[in-house]
């Protein structure tokens, strides 16, 4: 095992706070502190699209987790700057700091006639389908839920889904090998997710499988902080996990998360990071299961751009469309164990290995 210049752009940026904060919630009172226009690299800016005509005006909401969870919100805002360096779209992120924020800010940037407003995530969807109903002539997307799952089924909306489980099995394929590589008796791999919704789920079953498929003799361990922010949660979980002879932990957790990756540090064991590449951490990060959240936003927005989205339906990233894959693999490696998990992505993206489950046990 391892052990081991400036002043326009501000007061442009400003302005366009107060503006957006002013329009408040559905009943037209200020959202005040909860709604943050956050720096998107060109938020006010005026000019023409790539058509030609007016920029195209893109809002993107975030879920409480924000724009510092190094993964999935960050992700959504990295898709909305390419669309604003590449097709010279208009775009505004609002932050959203508690669950009772998703309703005004929503409403906020659809009341301005944004062309389209995403919602950042499963847990924004009750909110997402009141808000769509009251602007029907307002284009929205929500990441992570289905368009025919929400209560209304409204046809403005469309959503935007991952197959997570394939993901996570090819990052529970390099686990098991790594723990195999390591040998010692009771080899046990250990997830931490967030709250347990569908897309963490997904996520968690597809690990499993993934590292059972690798070594038939491995334990797996789980355990959920219900919490997407506070990292000290998901520390505890890992450190507790570790203790009982996890030596690859996988966060499914954004922000709290990073608590679990950090205590695989202290700890001298691999941590494995999840929607963006968080090998950035150190060589102690295994992979990354990585969900191209940037990749479905910036695509929405360049259909929004060239007329061609649609509501009423959903968009599916996978393993064979690029949607989701696999990170940079740590150099502790031996190299052989990351051909021999390219030779699984092959074999998911042409349909050899099929079946992977979708739920926990």
């Amino acid at each position: 095992m391892i052990r081991r210049p400036v002043l326009w752009t501000v007061l442009a940026l400003l302005v366009g706070s107060l503006a957006l904060t002013a329009c408040g919630s559905d009943d037209d009172e200020a959202a005040g502190d909860a709604t943050t226009a956050a720096e998107t690299g060109g938020a006010a800016t005026t000019g023409e699209g790539g058509g030609g005509g007016p920029a195209v005006k893109v809002g993107l909401v975030t879920d409480i987790g924000g724009l510092d969870d190094r993964s999935f919100n960050f992700l959504a805002n990295q898709g909305l700057e390419r669309a604003q360096d590449e097709l010279g779209v208009e775009g505004r992120v609002v932050i959203s700091r508690t669950n009772s924020d998703y309703v005004p800010n929503l409403s906020s940037l659809a009341r301005q006639d944004y062309d389209l407003v995403i919602a950042v995530g499963f847990l924004m969807a009750e909110a997402l389908d009141a808000v769509a109903k009251q602007f029907p002539d307002t284009n929205f997307a929500i990441i992570d839920f289905a368009q025919e799952e929400l209560a209304s089924k409204p046809k403005n909306v469309r959503g935007l889904l991952f197959k997570e489980q394939e993901a996570g099995y090819l990052v529970g394929y390099l686990a098991g090998l790594a723990v195999a590589e390591e040998g010692g008796a009771n080899p046990t791999v250990s997830t931490v997710g967030g709250q347990k919704i569908p897309p963490v789920d997904r996520y968690i079953a597809g690990f499993q499988a993934g590292a059972k498929a690798a070594n038939p003799d491995i334990t797996a361990v789980n355990g959920y902080s219900q919490d997407f922010v506070d990292q000290a949660k998901c520390k505890e979980i890992a450190l507790n996990q570790i203790a009982r002879g996890s030596s690859v932990v996988f966060q499914v957790a954004g922000q709290c998360g990073l608590g679990a990756l950090n205590a695989a540090k202290e700890k001298n064991v691999w941590g494995i990071g999840v929607d963006a590449d968080q090998g950035y951490l150190g060589p102690h990060i295994l992979t990354s299961a990585l969900k191209k959240v940037d990749v479905a936003v910036f695509q929405t927005i360049q259909a929004v751009e060239d007329g061609s989205f649609s509501g009423g339906e959903n968009t599916v990233f996978d393993v064979a469309s690029g949607g989701v894959g696999l990170g940079e693999v740590s150099p502790e490696v031996p190299a052989g164990l990351a051909s021999q998990v390219s030779e699984v992505q092959d074999k998911i993206a042409s349909g050899a290995i099929t079946d992977i489950p979708e739920t926990v046990g």
